[in-house]
């Protein structure tokens, strides 16, 4: 299997940045997207909607389905699966991108924001990860991939922001878990991570990072159409880091990715 034309993806959170990426990757083998996110409409401080995203991913070769979606509700859930089974008959991969950041420290997070990290991050990813297993049984070569990095249980991943840190390594105990409860079924269920920070609108929202200094999100959608080709039976269970993807893919020269080539690129958390 050379592409993805034909596949059908259902990407969360993909009205921008690395979702966003990812799909249009795929779309440009002609593959199917399905978008389920929440913005449908323009937000001053993120742009990108599922309308725009789905022009987009057309524009790309692909064929789009958007729909609203709030991973924390799985009767949305639920409703967004049907219809993307409705339409395109099969789901093939999904991507588990959605996600909710606060790098604050433990009495500077409100519960109401503890909340949505969690919804979103860990219980997000279960319950649409359990949405779509039943039609991923039934596709040729089914793939979960989820945007979560390696548990590293050093301390300093902890001490300046315990809640984000938790409800993140709740998607990576999805990946270990259900990697194995899924290996027999064939499944394949893995995470990809950045070994530098990635340039998104949500990073531009936190205080004093230089993006200049980050990578474009098209590393990650080439990394993971990388991983989405691989036989689902031979790849499983693994925490992909991006930049370990390409060189087995044969890509060495990472400076076209680059946002500025001249500066040194920022590492992103979670990695020693």
């Amino acid at each position: 299997m050379a592409t993805l034309k034909g596949k059908t993806l259902f990407i969360t959170g993909a009205s921008r940045g690395i979702g966003l990426a990812i799909a249009a990757r795929a779309a440009r083998d002609g593959a199917n997207i399905v978008i389920a996110a929440k913005t449908s409409e323009p937000n001053p401080k993120l742009p990108g909607t599922i309308f725009t995203a789905a022009r987009e991913i057309e524009a790309a070769g692909g064929q789009c389905m958007p729909l609203q979606c709030d991973i924390r509700d799985e009767a949305q859930i639920a409703k967004a699966v049907a219809s993307a089974v409705e339409r395109f008959g099969v789901i093939d991969i999904l991507v588990n991108n959605a996600s909710a950041i606060s790098l604050t420290g433990t009495l500077e997070t409100p519960m109401k924001r503890f909340d949505l990290m969690f919804g979103i991050n860990a219980r997000g990813t279960y319950a649409t990860s359990q949405a779509c297993i039943p039609h991923l049984r039934k596709a040729d070569n089914p793939h979960i991939l989820t945007l979560a990095s390696p548990i590293n249980l050093n301390p300093r991943w902890f001490k300046d922001h315990v809640a984000y840190t938790i409800a993140k390594y709740g998607m990576s105990m999805c990946v270990l878990g259900m990697a194995e409860e899924f290996r027999d079924a064939g499944i394949a269920v893995n995470a990809l991570w950045p070994r530098t920070l990635i340039a998104t609108a949500a990073l531009q929202l936190i205080p004093g990072v230089d993006t200049s200094r980050a990578r474009k999100p098209e590393i990650i959608a080439d990394a993971a159409h990388w991983i989405f080709l691989r036989p689902s039976r031979q790849c499983t269970g693994n925490f992909f880091i991006d930049e370990d993807v390409l060189r087995k893919a044969g890509i060495t020269d990472l400076r076209k990715y680059a946002i500025d080539p001249s500066k040194s690129l920022l590492p992103d958390i979670f990695l020693d």
